[in-house]
């Protein structure tokens, strides 16, 4: 059901336990973490889970994030085991989703995990997600908080763009810091990258060597075996063109390192820099209804998550 105004919040603790409230009563509540603005509901109500499909557009057979306040709210979830531990003591909390088996007694709806025997759970470390999942007391559901398909958002402002009206409520702490999504790491099996992300996957072989490499991504109508799996996805409204070294006639240019553009990542070619720019960068360019042409990007560190959006923003729509 439509929300008649999405309220706005701040980080007062006073706001927090409003935005708690919420959740609690089954609403939707935008907020930020240290990857991008999610789209958060009590993981254990359906409806609630329901609504959060609803509101983004979002198919229902793709299945989405539960964000705990640390490792042991996770293992009710989820059959925990000593290379779990091992991530979880490394990376947690911070942006890396791990894929589990479900535990029996979960308490997680079916619809989170879109009927599949595991849940994707992670531990986010941006205070105010941590505030809010002590606030509501619960297990919160959240997928980013911007239509499907569409960028993510890294700004409350790009949350209302998208979702006001829809929810009931953001809570407004500035842009995020990463810019780009968790890592997803499937621990059901044999270590398996599902998505490159905010955790650079060379960080995650120093602790525990070569993981599987990630399967091709998901095509439309396919059911995938995580969130994020999706072959057309983080996408501007704009064609884009990959690995540009100059912007066309009609283009628009977003570029990295030294060079001329109209927005840069980061003109000293730091890639923390570009990913935490990358969305907002992309919903300004996109706000101008030229194509995008984008700079190569080095594939190395958290710049294969820079890259792996790019390549969904790029792939062909449905």
């Amino acid at each position: 059901m439509p929300e008649p105004e999405t309220e706005v919040l701040g980080t007062a603790p006073q706001d927090i336990a409003r935005a708690g409230q919420f959740l609690r009563a089954g609403r939707l509540v935008a907020f930020p973490t240290e990857t991008v603005y999610g789209l958060g509901a009590d993981a254990g109500n359906d409806a609630a889970v329901g609504a959060i499909y609803a509101a983004k557009g979002r198919p229902s057979f793709n299945p989405l994030i539960v964000h705990v306040a640390d490792a042991d709210a996770a293992r009710r979830h989820v059959c925990w085991s000593d290379t779990a531990e091992r991530f979880a003591a490394a990376f947690w909390p911070g942006p890396l989703t791990l894929v589990l088996p479900l535990a029996n007694g979960h308490g997680i709806s079916p619809l989170v995990t879109a009927g599949l025997d595991t849940l994707a759970v992670r531990v986010p470390a941006h205070p105010v997600a941590q505030a809010l999942i002590g606030a509501a007391g619960l297990p919160v559901a959240a997928p980013s908080a911007n239509p499907s398909g569409r960028i993510s958002p890294t700004t409350a402002a790009h949350v209302l763009a998208g979702l006001g009206g829809r929810i009931a409520a953001v809570i407004d702490a500035g842009p995020c810091a990463v810019g780009v999504e968790s890592t997803i790491l499937d621990l059901s099996g044999p270590p398996r990258l599902l998505r490159a992300g905010g955790t650079p996957v060379e960080m995650i072989e120093a602790l525990t060597g070569p993981v599987l490499s990630p399967r091709p991504p998901v095509p439309a109508g396919a059911r995938p075996r995580s969130p994020g799996q999706l072959a057309s996805h983080y996408a501007p409204r704009a064609p884009l063109r990959l690995n540009a070294e100059s912007a066309a006639p009609g283009e628009v240019l977003l570029g990295f390192g030294d060079m001329e553009c109209d927005l840069n990542l980061s003109p000293a070619g730091d890639l923390a820099e570009a990913a935490a720019m990358l969305f907002g960068h992309l919903h300004r360019l996109d706000e101008t209804g030229r194509p995008i042409a984008v700079a190569p990007v080095p594939d190395q560190g958290i710049g294969r998550a820079i890259n792996d959006r790019l390549r969904r923003a790029a792939a062909p729509r449905d």
